[in-house]
């Protein structure tokens, strides 16, 4: 059946899942499938897992009244030439056609981005973002990635790299980081860094994050040990978002990820860094705030992405 309004159809290719949905000009989800990322199976299998899933959707709401297909992917993004030129999830895309190779498979125009510039504008459109046309949102998880949404729409910079804020150095001197830098904001407040510093205080051998945050709930030394850790994390993202509000004045800054639950436990000391380090912040209405959409905010961006293009 074919729909009244102009649908588009947005992917999300993770190093696991793989998602697809078809979502309407309105917003409103018409459809959605979903699997593994068939990564085992090899590079071609997994291009057409995504063909077929689009496929499938299209035939279902329509040919004719579909805008176009995003697909948001994660790593480095060529934007000009529609490639992955660094993932550390997806190694088997790398410098491939990815964009162009979908697009001929199936006679649609095919939208590219990177799966944080997608969230951001996925916030952005259906989000915590909905009533501003100007954020930044940093997405914490294994790394710390991020999107900049400008006018309504992604900056992506000179070639598509634009928003790596995992990488922006915090303290000088830190912890080594795999990009060949010390002390970047990935190594200091993402959930791996979470894990990291809990078992140098001897909180478990391998704990995750929601363990971490299990344990800073509870009392006694271990639960003061734990809490220690989501100051730590908050103070090291303090000190990124003020700079990002001394750099770009936007009235919005959100955050998503695995260790959004601890808020309670990292945003005090957060706060407290981007007061000391931002008069912009301590004088204007500037917000630091939760992202609404979860893991739906990559789906729903890349969708959106069609739209934004006509």
């Amino acid at each position: 059946m074919a729909t009244m309004n102009a649908y588009a159809i947005g992917v999300d290719l993770g190093g696991t899942n793989l998602r697809a949905a078809a979502i309407a000009r309105d917003g409103a989800l018409l459809g959605k499938v979903g699997g593994k990322t068939n990564l085992k199976e090899g590079r071609d299998a997994v291009i057409e897992d995504i063909v077929l899933a689009i496929r499938a959707l299209r035939d279902q709401f329509g040919h004719d009244s579909l805008a176009g297909v995003g697909v948001a992917v994660p790593g480095f993004i060529d934007i000009q030439h529609g490639f992955i030129v660094g993932s550390n999830n997806l190694p088997q895309f790398d410098c491939f056609p990815v964009r162009d190779d979908i697009s001929r498979k199936l006679g649609t125009p095919v939208i590219l981005e990177n799966d944080a510039n997608a969230a951001a504008l996925g916030e952005k459109w259906l989000g915590a973002g909905r009533d501003v046309n100007d954020l930044v949102l940093l997405t914490l998880g294994t790394g710390i990635g991020g999107g900049i949404v400008s006018g309504g729409r992604i900056l992506h910079g000179a070639v598509g790299m634009a928003g790596e804020f995992g990488h922006m150095t915090v303290y000088p001197g830190g912890n080594p980081c795999g990009c060949g830098n010390h002390g970047c904001l990935e190594k200091h407040a993402s959930a791996t860094a979470i894990t990291a510093m809990a078992r140098m205080l001897h909180l478990g051998d391998f704990p995750t994050a929601a363990e971490v945050f299990e344990l800073a709930k509870g009392e006694g030394e271990n639960a003061i040990k734990a809490r220690r850790v989501f100051e730590s994390a908050g103070a090291a993202l303090g000190v990124a978002i003020a700079n990002l509000v001394n750099i770009f004045n936007f009235p919005l800054y959100l955050l998503s990820g695995g260790p959004l639950p601890a808020w309670d436990f990292f945003a005090p000391a957060m706060i407290r860094e981007v007061q000391q380090r931002s008069f912009t912040f301590r004088n204007t209405k500037t917000r630091i705030e939760k992202a609404t959409l979860g893991n739906e905010a990559g789906l729903y961006g890349a969708a959106y992405l069609p739209f934004l293009h006509h």
